[in-house]
């Protein structure tokens, strides 16, 4: 039955005042409480949550900041040309507003331009769109940054806080307290990073109390409180020896930590804004004969489009004239100029490389088919890994042990006989250390790394679950043509028991789609007689009426079934010995001819095959056809295990047949052909051009039919998921080392700020090396796994 979330629309919001693991299943909470909203995801790595349901943006909006959060925004100023009166500006604003990811949208008729505020990355070519639909047109078009308001927090924070860098250096080279500044001046310094740019904590704090829970912010808001308030009640007594640096340190570690953790998340994220940034602005379309230059966004399907040298697609389509060579780099990963001719189809964002061609558009904006991998990729990252459960559990009671934990601390110095100022700072230590920040990064950037480094390779990675599935695959079984062959057969030879079988195949498989039929007709090159009663035999053959006789065409099983004399059975074990594929001509029980079909072997198929095995994964055939020709293709290859002469549903009991044995089956197949054992296995591979029904049955998509990308696929998937055990681990170590060191007393406060934020920094930058994956790398690599 299908899922019923699955028909539902979906939302991608980008979120801000995300900090830890805990503020995740917050923010969730909140957005699946909005009436309408059947599943939220939210993805701590990019700060986005993905909407399933109807709701509308004003709402989950609403439900983010009751919960303390809110919407990354940008304000947008637009000129609009073509507006002369009240009525005007109306119509202007009810467009923009319809588009997703408007918040809100301004006209000022006598300046001409429109003010939006409009969530992170909403793009302008569909405001042009907007505005062209409605009888308007876009005169300029300029981004108004609210300034970098992050940059400048952390410029300030950081002339604020360098007088006690110093004062701390100073101490650390024996200069006492001569270089910190007076108590008076610390307490002029520290207080606008505590209350000014500190405020956010307590914001953010307030809003965990409020919602019963904790996080991050609460933390470092009650830790810098607590040596703030000392060192004031201290100052006030007269004391020199203050705790402010203290404060002012955690804070700007902190908020350099963020920053940092910021820049790093955007080159993570890099994958999807580099496919989408392929797209170009302007199109220009063929309109009663003459070039217009147009926005892409306006294109619609049945649009004639002139392509030059040097110019991407604008859109998908089929080329209607002229010859060129296409570089999809960029979308399959494919390095190789890929010819095209009248006929072929031409995706978006691929760019033309020599010759002018005629391009008729068959898909536009979110149905091409970068679009649909670039919302593949987004959905991928944005998905959580089975291991990620665990981690959200342990968040969810990780603060208020972390608390307790620092109250332990506060009274155990107590005990000991510490000064109040000392129990205090130690416990301090013990909030800020603690921040699990890191772990709720550790999965989600490095599974947005390596999905992202996948997909510009070509293999697109379902979501985390595909990730787990392709880690622990222990057989890989191949469908045999279109996978490991090219999957364009050629008639090798025909033995005809009457003249005329031939044009007799051609007529009946004029109905058929199937690679052999294209074969057939090739051969027979001429126009063909009608067929009526057509009717395909799955993994038999085909059956239909042809001037009146009643033919099949098929393999052995046919042949059988029919019950048709054995005929040219000499001729038929030398093609089989070959490697050739039968295919008997019968009308009753008389052969009227023997039909042989060769199919090449693709370039990679034996390097795949090869590699698979040093990874130490069994490899399998699983064919339709002959025993025989199956046989010698994986002899080619250097395949062992066959299984040949099957139907679809013998495909996945032969996979069902594995998984009881305890394998964990990946099968690689065309995606449609193939459909019933890509879903039986624990991994289905398609193999194809990104097709639809590829991305949607399969947890992998090849979008080129290179074997060589089997293999590939499984070192980044095992790849993906070293880097979310190491991103785990090193989290983990930071959280239990520094926990102890902070309660004993051998870490300051200062310096666990300076971890915690090193802490994140350094899982993202783990993550970020995996962004570099190549397929090429993976190549060389070969035997790692």
């Amino acid at each position: 039955m299908m899922d019923h979330a699955a028909t539902l629309p979906r939302t991608t919001l980008a979120l801000s005042g995300l900090s830890c693991a805990s503020c995740v299943r917050r923010a969730e909470a909140a957005l699946a409480a909005v009436p309408g909203v059947a599943e939220a995801q939210v993805n701590l790595a990019d700060e986005s949550a993905t909407v399933t349901g109807s709701a509308d943006l004003p709402a989950l909006e609403a439900a983010l900041r009751r919960a303390g959060y809110g919407l990354r925004e940008q304000v947008l100023e637009l000129g609009v040309t073509g507006m002369s009166c009240a009525s005007c500006v109306g119509r202007v604003e009810r467009a923009l507003r319809a588009v997703p990811g408007v918040i809100e949208a301004g006209v000022n008729l006598a300046t001409e331009r429109a003010t939006l505020r409009v969530m992170a990355g909403t793009e302008t070519a569909a405001l042009e769109a907007a505005l062209t639909r409605a009888g308007y047109a876009l005169a300029e078009t300029e981004q108004r940054r609210a300034l970098p308001r992050e940059d400048l927090a952390l410029g300030a924070a950081f002339l604020l806080a360098l007088p006690f860098m110093a004062g701390m250096l100073g101490m650390a080279l024996g200069q006492g307290m001569a270089w910190m500044p007076g108590g008076w001046w610390q307490l002029a310094l520290a207080t606008p990073l505590q209350f000014g740019l500190g405020f956010r904590f307590y914001r953010a704090g307030w809003a965990a109390l409020r919602a019963g829970t904790g996080n991050m912010d609460l933390l470092v808001a009650i830790g810098t409180s607590a040596a703030y308030g000392l060192s004031v009640w201290m100052l006030l007594l007269g004391h020199d020896h203050l705790y402010f640096e203290a404060a002012a340190l955690i804070i700007f570690f902190v908020l350099l930590g963020k920053r940092l953790e910021a820049r790093a998340k955007r080159s993570t994220a890099g994958a999807i804004r580099a496919l989408l940034d392929l797209r170009p602005r302007t199109a220009r379309r063929i309109e009663d004969g003459e070039e217009r230059e147009v926005p892409a966004a306006l294109l619609r399907v049945e649009d004639r489009v002139a392509l030059r040298p040097g110019e991407r697609v604008p859109a998908d389509g089929v080329i209607e004239r002229g010859e060129a060579g296409l570089d999809e780099a960029a979308i399959t990963g494919e390095s190789r100029p890929v010819p095209k001719h009248p006929g072929d189809a031409l995706i978006t964002g691929t760019v033309v490389l020599d010759g002018h061609l005629t391009l008729r558009v068959t898909a536009t904006g979110e149905e091409t088919v970068l679009a649909r991998v670039a919302a593949l990729v987004a959905a991928a990252q944005a998905s959580r890994a089975p291991i990620q459960k665990l981690v959200d559990r342990v968040s969810a009671v990780f603060v208020p042990v972390v608390m307790a934990l620092s109250f332990v601390t506060l009274l155990a110095w107590l005990a000991l006989g510490a000064g109040g100022e000392e129990a205090i700072l130690h416990a301090v230590a013990v909030l800020v250390i603690a921040c699990p920040c890191a772990l709720g990064l550790a999965t989600p950037a490095a599974i947005m790394a390596g999905t992202g480094a996948a997909a510009r390779a070509g293999i697109l990675l379902r979501d985390a679950e595909a990730i787990e599935r392709g880690h622990a695959a222990t057989l890989v079984a191949f469908d045999k043509t279109g996978t490991l062959t090219e999957g364009r057969p050629v008639l090798a030879a025909i033995h005809e028991a009457e003249p005329g079988a031939l044009a007799l195949a051609a007529a009946l498989q004029a109905g058929s789609e199937h690679p052999l039929a294209h074969a057939v007709l090739a051969a027979h090159g001429g126009a063909t007689a009608p067929v009526e009663d057509f009717r395909a035999l799955p993994g038999r053959g085909v059956r239909g009426v042809v001037a009146g006789r009643a033919l099949q065409l098929g393999g052995p099983r046919l042949l059988v079934e029919s019950g048709a004399t054995p005929a040219f059975t000499a001729e038929a074990a030398a093609h089989e010995a070959e490697g050739r594929t039968l295919a008997w001509l019968v009308e009753g029980e008389r052969v009227l001819g023997l039909l042989t079909f060769e199919d090449a072997v693709k370039p990679g198929a034996a390097e795949a095959v090869a590699r698979l095995a040093a990874m130490g994964v069994r490899v399998a055939m699983l064919s339709g056809d002959s025993p025989a020709a199956a046989r010698a293709v994986a002899q080619r290859l250097g395949i062992t295990e066959v299984e040949a002469g099957l139907l679809p549903a013998d495909k996945s009991a032969r996979i069902a047949a594995w998984q009881a044995q305890g394998l964990k089956v990946a099968m690689v197949g065309d995606g449609v052909n193939d459909a019933p054992a890509l879903a039986a296995a624990d991994l289905g591979i398609a193999m194809g051009s990104g097709t639809d029904a590829a991305i949607a049955a399969a947890g992998v998509t090849l979008l080129r039919g290179d074997p060589r990308l089997v293999p590939a696929a499984l070192e980044v998937a095992r790849a993906t998921r070293r880097k979310v055990r190491q991103n785990l681990f090193w989290a983990f170590v930071y959280n239990s080392a520094g926990l102890p060191l902070a309660a004993f007393g051998f870490l300051s406060p200062a310096l666990a700020g300076a971890a915690m934020a090193a802490s994140s920094v350094s899982v993202l930058g783990n993550a970020l090396l995996l962004s570099r994956w190549t397929w090429g790398e993976a190549r060389e690599r070969g035997t790692q796994g």
